[in-house]
Protein backbone atom coordinates (compact mmCIF):
# COMPACT_ATOMS: atom_id res chain seq x y z
CA UNK A 1 0.00 0.00 0.00
CA UNK A 2 1.78 3.33 -1.00
CA UNK A 3 1.69 5.85 1.95
CA UNK A 4 0.33 9.77 1.39
CA UNK A 5 3.05 12.07 0.68
CA UNK A 6 3.66 14.62 3.62
CA UNK A 7 4.29 17.96 3.52
CA UNK A 8 8.24 18.20 4.38
CA UNK A 9 7.50 20.99 6.44
CA UNK A 10 5.39 19.12 8.00
CA UNK A 11 7.52 16.31 8.31
CA UNK A 12 10.10 18.34 10.40
CA UNK A 13 7.54 19.98 12.53
CA UNK A 14 6.10 16.91 13.52
CA UNK A 15 9.55 14.92 14.22
CA UNK A 16 10.65 18.42 16.50
CA UNK A 17 7.21 18.07 18.16
CA UNK A 18 8.37 14.60 19.41
CA UNK A 19 11.97 15.40 20.27
CA UNK A 20 10.74 18.12 22.60
CA UNK A 21 8.27 15.92 24.38
CA UNK A 22 10.78 13.14 24.18
CA UNK A 23 13.60 15.34 26.07
CA UNK A 24 11.05 16.33 28.75
CA UNK A 25 9.98 12.19 29.40
CA UNK A 26 12.57 12.03 32.00
CA UNK A 27 13.25 15.77 33.15
CA UNK A 28 10.75 15.84 35.88
CA UNK A 29 11.75 12.26 37.60
CA UNK A 30 15.60 12.84 37.56
CA UNK A 31 15.70 16.34 38.50
CA UNK A 32 13.67 15.76 42.08
CA UNK A 33 16.39 13.01 42.36
CA UNK A 34 19.01 15.27 42.62
CA UNK A 35 17.55 17.78 44.72
CA UNK A 36 15.42 15.42 47.11
CA UNK A 37 17.42 16.17 50.05
CA UNK A 38 17.09 19.74 49.84
CA UNK A 39 13.20 19.40 49.63
CA UNK A 40 13.32 16.97 52.17
CA UNK A 41 15.04 19.40 54.61
CA UNK A 42 13.43 22.68 53.76
CA UNK A 43 10.03 21.06 53.83
CA UNK A 44 10.45 18.37 56.89
CA UNK A 45 9.55 15.95 54.68
CA UNK A 46 8.88 12.33 56.97
CA UNK A 47 10.99 9.38 55.63
CA UNK A 48 7.11 7.92 54.75
CA UNK A 49 6.73 11.42 52.36
CA UNK A 50 10.31 11.34 50.73
CA UNK A 51 10.23 7.78 49.82
CA UNK A 52 6.89 8.29 48.24
CA UNK A 53 7.88 11.16 45.79
CA UNK A 54 11.10 8.79 45.16
CA UNK A 55 8.93 6.07 44.03
CA UNK A 56 5.83 8.04 42.71
CA UNK A 57 7.00 8.10 39.32
CA UNK A 58 7.20 4.61 38.55
CA UNK A 59 4.07 3.58 40.18
CA UNK A 60 1.89 6.34 38.18
CA UNK A 61 3.51 5.00 34.95
CA UNK A 62 1.99 1.67 35.42
CA UNK A 63 -0.92 2.79 36.59
CA UNK A 64 -1.58 5.69 34.18
CA UNK A 65 -0.33 4.08 31.18
CA UNK A 66 -3.26 1.15 31.16
CA UNK A 67 -6.40 4.06 30.62
CA UNK A 68 -4.31 5.98 27.47
CA UNK A 69 -5.80 4.04 24.43
CA UNK A 70 -9.02 5.56 25.68
CA UNK A 71 -7.60 9.05 25.22
CA UNK A 72 -7.05 7.55 21.99
CA UNK A 73 -10.12 6.38 20.69
CA UNK A 74 -11.62 9.69 22.61
CA UNK A 75 -8.98 12.73 20.94
CA UNK A 76 -6.66 11.07 18.97
CA UNK A 77 -3.08 10.43 19.48
CA UNK A 78 -1.65 13.99 18.80
CA UNK A 79 -4.29 15.76 21.11
CA UNK A 80 -3.69 13.12 23.61
CA UNK A 81 -0.09 14.04 23.79
CA UNK A 82 -1.11 17.49 24.00
CA UNK A 83 -3.13 16.79 27.21
CA UNK A 84 -0.30 15.34 28.46
CA UNK A 85 2.51 17.85 28.04
CA UNK A 86 -0.17 20.31 29.67
CA UNK A 87 -0.57 18.06 32.27
CA UNK A 88 3.32 17.94 32.66
CA UNK A 89 3.63 21.44 32.92
CA UNK A 90 1.16 22.12 35.43
CA UNK A 91 2.67 19.83 37.56
CA UNK A 92 6.00 21.06 37.24
CA UNK A 93 4.46 24.11 38.50
CA UNK A 94 2.16 23.29 41.03
CA UNK A 95 5.07 20.79 42.87
CA UNK A 96 6.87 23.81 43.67
CA UNK A 97 4.31 26.32 44.87
CA UNK A 98 3.79 25.15 48.15
CA UNK A 99 4.50 22.37 51.03
CA UNK A 100 5.02 18.67 51.37
CA UNK A 101 1.05 18.11 49.61
CA UNK A 102 1.58 20.16 46.79
CA UNK A 103 4.95 18.62 46.25
CA UNK A 104 3.70 15.28 46.27
CA UNK A 105 0.43 15.97 43.83
CA UNK A 106 2.46 18.10 41.50
CA UNK A 107 4.51 15.25 41.37
CA UNK A 108 1.85 12.75 40.27
CA UNK A 109 0.33 15.13 38.25
CA UNK A 110 3.78 15.26 36.05
CA UNK A 111 4.29 11.88 35.90
CA UNK A 112 0.69 11.14 35.41
CA UNK A 113 1.43 13.69 32.14
CA UNK A 114 4.54 11.39 31.54
CA UNK A 115 3.05 8.24 31.29
CA UNK A 116 0.65 9.37 28.92
CA UNK A 117 3.40 10.59 26.82
CA UNK A 118 5.13 7.75 27.30
CA UNK A 119 2.17 5.64 25.35
CA UNK A 120 1.55 8.08 22.87
CA UNK A 121 4.82 8.82 21.46
CA UNK A 122 5.49 5.44 19.37
CA UNK A 123 1.57 5.97 18.43
CA UNK A 124 2.43 8.94 16.73
CA UNK A 125 5.84 7.72 15.39
CA UNK A 126 3.84 4.39 14.13
CA UNK A 127 1.42 6.86 12.33
CA UNK A 128 3.74 9.46 11.35
CA UNK A 129 6.42 7.82 10.23
CA UNK A 130 5.52 4.17 9.12
CA UNK A 131 8.61 3.26 7.27
CA UNK A 132 10.96 5.00 9.62
CA UNK A 133 10.09 4.05 12.64
CA UNK A 134 13.40 2.61 13.80
CA UNK A 135 15.26 5.72 12.88
CA UNK A 136 12.45 7.79 14.88
CA UNK A 137 12.12 5.75 17.39
CA UNK A 138 15.90 6.18 17.68
CA UNK A 139 16.44 9.65 17.57
CA UNK A 140 14.16 10.54 20.38
CA UNK A 141 14.72 7.14 22.60
CA UNK A 142 18.74 8.87 22.36
CA UNK A 143 16.47 12.55 23.25
CA UNK A 144 14.69 10.79 26.47
CA UNK A 145 18.30 9.65 27.47
CA UNK A 146 19.96 12.89 27.23
CA UNK A 147 16.74 14.32 29.15
CA UNK A 148 17.50 12.54 31.72
CA UNK A 149 21.03 13.12 32.28
CA UNK A 150 20.29 16.50 31.69
CA UNK A 151 17.83 16.75 34.82
CA UNK A 152 20.18 14.83 37.46
CA UNK A 153 23.51 17.25 36.01
CA UNK A 154 21.68 20.42 35.82
CA UNK A 155 19.28 21.19 38.21
CA UNK A 156 21.57 21.63 41.21
CA UNK A 157 23.87 24.33 39.61
CA UNK A 158 20.41 25.60 38.34
CA UNK A 159 19.31 25.99 41.89
CA UNK A 160 21.89 27.78 42.86
CA UNK A 161 22.05 30.88 40.31
CA UNK A 162 17.71 30.85 41.04
CA UNK A 163 17.72 30.73 44.80
CA UNK A 164 17.28 27.23 45.59
CA UNK A 165 15.47 23.71 44.89
CA UNK A 166 12.17 25.50 43.69
CA UNK A 167 14.02 27.45 41.00
CA UNK A 168 15.93 24.54 40.11
CA UNK A 169 12.89 22.39 39.68
CA UNK A 170 10.58 25.36 38.31
CA UNK A 171 12.84 25.95 35.37
CA UNK A 172 12.07 22.43 33.88
CA UNK A 173 8.63 24.37 33.47
CA UNK A 174 10.14 25.98 30.03
CA UNK A 175 11.28 22.83 28.37
CA UNK A 176 7.55 21.43 28.71
CA UNK A 177 6.15 24.79 27.71
CA UNK A 178 8.08 24.72 24.60
CA UNK A 179 7.18 21.19 23.84
CA UNK A 180 3.62 22.40 23.71
CA UNK A 181 3.92 25.51 21.82
CA UNK A 182 5.23 23.37 19.31
CA UNK A 183 3.12 20.54 19.51
CA UNK A 184 -0.40 22.18 19.33
CA UNK A 185 -0.28 23.40 15.81
CA UNK A 186 0.21 19.80 14.73
CA UNK A 187 -3.07 19.06 16.87
CA UNK A 188 -4.92 21.62 14.83
CA UNK A 189 -3.84 19.99 11.84
CA UNK A 190 -4.90 16.62 12.89
CA UNK A 191 -1.28 15.19 12.56
CA UNK A 192 -2.58 11.18 13.34
CA UNK A 193 -6.48 10.15 13.45
CA UNK A 194 -7.88 8.36 16.11
CA UNK A 195 -8.38 4.67 15.24
CA UNK A 196 -10.61 2.16 16.96
CA UNK A 197 -10.64 -1.12 16.96
CA UNK A 198 -7.99 -2.75 19.41
CA UNK A 199 -7.95 -2.78 23.13
CA UNK A 200 -6.31 -3.36 26.10
CA UNK A 201 -8.23 -6.38 26.92
CA UNK A 202 -8.39 -7.69 23.29
CA UNK A 203 -4.40 -6.98 23.29
CA UNK A 204 -4.05 -9.41 26.10
CA UNK A 205 -4.98 -12.25 24.40
CA UNK A 206 -2.38 -12.40 22.47
CA UNK A 207 0.86 -14.46 23.68
CA UNK A 208 2.67 -12.08 21.56
CA UNK A 209 2.09 -9.28 23.39
CA UNK A 210 3.35 -10.63 27.02
CA UNK A 211 6.17 -11.65 25.66
CA UNK A 212 6.85 -7.96 24.76
CA UNK A 213 5.17 -7.42 28.46
CA UNK A 214 7.43 -9.17 30.13
CA UNK A 215 10.73 -8.36 28.44
CA UNK A 216 9.92 -4.59 28.94
CA UNK A 217 9.31 -5.30 32.61
CA UNK A 218 12.51 -7.13 32.83
CA UNK A 219 14.73 -4.01 31.34
CA UNK A 220 12.56 -1.72 33.38
CA UNK A 221 13.03 -3.56 36.40
CA UNK A 222 16.85 -3.43 35.83
CA UNK A 223 17.02 0.26 34.76
CA UNK A 224 15.30 1.33 38.31
CA UNK A 225 17.00 -0.71 40.04
CA UNK A 226 20.21 0.31 39.00
CA UNK A 227 19.39 4.23 38.79
CA UNK A 228 18.05 3.57 42.69
CA UNK A 229 20.75 1.51 43.83
CA UNK A 230 24.66 1.51 41.32
CA UNK A 231 25.76 4.88 43.32
CA UNK A 232 25.31 3.32 46.58
CA UNK A 233 27.24 0.38 45.22
CA UNK A 234 30.23 1.77 44.53
CA UNK A 235 30.43 3.88 47.76
CA UNK A 236 30.25 0.97 49.68
CA UNK A 237 33.42 -0.32 48.11
CA UNK A 238 35.49 2.56 48.57
CA UNK A 239 34.44 5.29 46.08
CA UNK A 240 33.45 8.91 47.30
CA UNK A 241 30.10 9.97 46.92
CA UNK A 242 31.03 11.93 43.62
CA UNK A 243 32.78 9.60 42.43
CA UNK A 244 29.46 7.10 42.50
CA UNK A 245 27.62 9.48 40.92
CA UNK A 246 29.78 10.37 37.95
CA UNK A 247 29.98 6.22 37.69
CA UNK A 248 25.86 6.46 37.30
CA UNK A 249 26.36 9.35 34.83
CA UNK A 250 28.73 7.60 33.04
CA UNK A 251 26.37 4.45 32.10
CA UNK A 252 23.12 6.64 31.58
CA UNK A 253 25.56 8.96 28.96
CA UNK A 254 27.05 5.39 27.75
CA UNK A 255 23.05 4.33 26.42
CA UNK A 256 23.20 7.57 24.51
CA UNK A 257 24.04 6.22 21.03
CA UNK A 258 23.12 2.86 22.01
CA UNK A 259 19.47 4.31 22.34
CA UNK A 260 19.57 5.55 19.02
CA UNK A 261 21.42 2.89 17.05
CA UNK A 262 19.39 -0.07 18.65
CA UNK A 263 15.61 0.76 16.93
CA UNK A 264 17.60 1.69 14.01
CA UNK A 265 19.24 -1.80 13.95
CA UNK A 266 16.20 -3.56 14.90
CA UNK A 267 13.66 -2.24 12.04
CA UNK A 268 16.00 -3.49 9.19
CA UNK A 269 16.47 -7.22 10.65
CA UNK A 270 13.91 -10.29 9.83
CA UNK A 271 14.32 -11.30 14.07
CA UNK A 272 15.20 -9.14 16.66
CA UNK A 273 16.13 -12.04 19.42
CA UNK A 274 19.79 -11.88 18.94
CA UNK A 275 20.26 -8.24 19.35
CA UNK A 276 18.46 -8.16 22.35
CA UNK A 277 20.08 -11.03 23.62
CA UNK A 278 23.63 -9.39 23.14
CA UNK A 279 22.58 -6.53 24.64
CA UNK A 280 21.36 -8.15 27.68
CA UNK A 281 24.61 -9.99 27.70
CA UNK A 282 26.46 -6.82 28.13
CA UNK A 283 24.12 -5.99 31.48
CA UNK A 284 25.09 -9.18 32.36
CA UNK A 285 28.71 -9.01 32.41
CA UNK A 286 28.76 -5.44 34.07
CA UNK A 287 26.82 -7.15 36.33
CA UNK A 288 28.90 -9.72 37.22
CA UNK A 289 32.30 -7.42 37.22
CA UNK A 290 30.10 -5.37 40.17
CA UNK A 291 29.81 -8.69 41.86
CA UNK A 292 33.55 -9.87 41.34
CA UNK A 293 35.73 -7.10 40.95
CA UNK A 294 33.42 -4.03 41.41
CA UNK A 295 36.85 -1.68 41.94
CA UNK A 296 38.99 -3.19 39.36
CA UNK A 297 37.69 -1.85 36.82
CA UNK A 298 34.45 0.38 37.75
CA UNK A 299 34.41 2.41 34.70
CA UNK A 300 34.11 -1.11 32.30
CA UNK A 301 31.28 -1.98 34.74
CA UNK A 302 29.33 1.13 34.19
CA UNK A 303 29.87 1.33 30.63
CA UNK A 304 28.80 -2.28 29.91
CA UNK A 305 25.39 -2.05 32.07
CA UNK A 306 24.01 1.41 30.83
CA UNK A 307 25.22 -0.29 26.97
CA UNK A 308 22.89 -3.17 28.25
CA UNK A 309 19.69 -0.58 29.06
CA UNK A 310 19.92 -0.16 24.90
CA UNK A 311 17.38 -3.38 25.95
CA UNK A 312 14.77 -0.44 26.67
CA UNK A 313 14.75 1.43 22.74
CA UNK A 314 14.33 -1.88 21.95
CA UNK A 315 11.55 -3.16 22.92
CA UNK A 316 9.78 0.54 22.20
CA UNK A 317 10.65 -0.32 18.60
CA UNK A 318 8.46 -3.59 19.45
CA UNK A 319 5.27 -1.92 20.33
CA UNK A 320 5.99 -0.97 16.26
CA UNK A 321 7.27 -3.55 14.73
CA UNK A 322 4.26 -6.18 16.57
CA UNK A 323 1.73 -4.20 15.55
CA UNK A 324 0.02 -3.20 12.20
CA UNK A 325 -1.63 0.00 12.95
CA UNK A 326 -1.36 3.26 15.23
CA UNK A 327 -4.31 2.10 17.52
CA UNK A 328 -2.21 -1.68 18.06
CA UNK A 329 0.50 0.04 18.69
CA UNK A 330 -1.32 2.12 21.60
CA UNK A 331 -3.09 -0.83 22.81
CA UNK A 332 0.09 -2.88 23.15
CA UNK A 333 2.25 -0.18 24.58
CA UNK A 334 -0.40 0.67 27.18
CA UNK A 335 0.13 -2.86 28.01
CA UNK A 336 3.64 -3.18 28.06
CA UNK A 337 4.34 -0.16 30.24
CA UNK A 338 1.01 -0.75 32.95
CA UNK A 339 2.66 -4.41 33.61
CA UNK A 340 6.37 -3.44 33.09
CA UNK A 341 6.11 0.14 35.16
CA UNK A 342 4.33 -1.64 37.85
CA UNK A 343 6.76 -4.75 38.19
CA UNK A 344 9.54 -2.55 37.76
CA UNK A 345 8.45 -0.98 41.09
CA UNK A 346 9.28 -3.84 43.39
CA UNK A 347 13.14 -3.87 41.99
CA UNK A 348 14.61 -1.51 43.68
CA UNK A 349 12.89 -2.19 46.95
CA UNK A 350 13.38 -5.94 47.18
CA UNK A 351 17.05 -5.00 46.15
CA UNK A 352 17.27 -2.82 49.38
CA UNK A 353 15.46 -5.50 51.90
CA UNK A 354 18.27 -8.28 50.34
CA UNK A 355 20.92 -5.83 50.90
CA UNK A 356 19.59 -5.28 54.38
CA UNK A 357 18.84 -8.80 54.92
CA UNK A 358 22.58 -10.27 53.99
CA UNK A 359 24.13 -7.79 54.40
CA UNK A 360 26.37 -7.53 51.14
CA UNK A 361 25.75 -7.01 47.59
CA UNK A 362 26.38 -10.58 46.57
CA UNK A 363 22.50 -11.48 46.80
CA UNK A 364 21.20 -8.33 44.95
CA UNK A 365 23.38 -8.37 42.62
CA UNK A 366 23.00 -12.54 41.99
CA UNK A 367 19.33 -11.63 41.76
CA UNK A 368 19.63 -8.65 38.80
CA UNK A 369 21.89 -11.55 37.42
CA UNK A 370 18.69 -14.27 37.14
CA UNK A 371 16.59 -11.24 35.91
CA UNK A 372 19.42 -10.97 32.86
CA UNK A 373 19.24 -14.81 32.26
CA UNK A 374 15.55 -14.34 31.91
CA UNK A 375 15.64 -11.39 29.86
CA UNK A 376 17.79 -13.47 27.02
CA UNK A 377 14.92 -16.02 26.67
CA UNK A 378 12.49 -13.39 26.66
CA UNK A 379 14.31 -11.02 24.02
CA UNK A 380 14.57 -14.27 21.24
CA UNK A 381 10.84 -14.93 22.02
CA UNK A 382 9.42 -11.23 21.55
CA UNK A 383 12.34 -10.74 18.22
CA UNK A 384 10.31 -13.76 16.50
CA UNK A 385 8.89 -11.95 13.43
CA UNK A 386 5.00 -12.35 14.48
CA UNK A 387 2.56 -9.98 14.80
CA UNK A 388 0.19 -9.59 17.90
CA UNK A 389 -2.98 -11.27 16.79
CA UNK A 390 -5.92 -9.43 18.27
CA UNK A 391 -5.13 -6.38 16.09
CA UNK A 392 -4.52 -8.26 13.06
CA UNK A 393 -7.87 -9.62 11.86
CA UNK A 394 -7.52 -12.72 9.38
CA UNK A 395 -4.82 -14.64 8.09
CA UNK A 396 -1.81 -14.64 10.19
CA UNK A 397 0.99 -12.46 8.81
CA UNK A 398 5.18 -12.71 9.12
CA UNK A 399 6.93 -9.38 10.75
CA UNK A 400 8.64 -9.02 7.75
CA UNK A 401 5.63 -8.79 5.03
CA UNK A 402 5.25 -5.43 4.09
CA UNK A 403 1.70 -3.75 5.06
Amino acid sequence: MRLPRRPPARVVAVLAGILLIAANLRVAVTSLGAVLDQVRGDLGMSTVAASTAATLPVVCFGVVAAATPRLVRWVGAPAGLAIAVGALLVGLLVRVSGGEATLLAGTLLACAGIATANVLVPVVVKAEFPRRVGEVTGAYSAVLSLGAALGAVATVPVGTVTGGWRGGLAAWSVLAAAALIVWLPLVRRGAAPAETGVSVRAMMRSPVAWVVTLLFATQSLLAFTVMAWLPTVYHDVGFSFSEAGALLSLSVLAGVPVYFVVPVLASRMRTQGCLGAGLTACQLLGLAGLLTRPASAPWLWALLIGVGGGVFPLTLALFSLRTRSAAGTAALSALAQSGGYLVAAGGPFLVGVLRDVTGSWSAPILFLIAVCVVQVGLAFAAGRGRFTTPAEPGRPVRASEPP
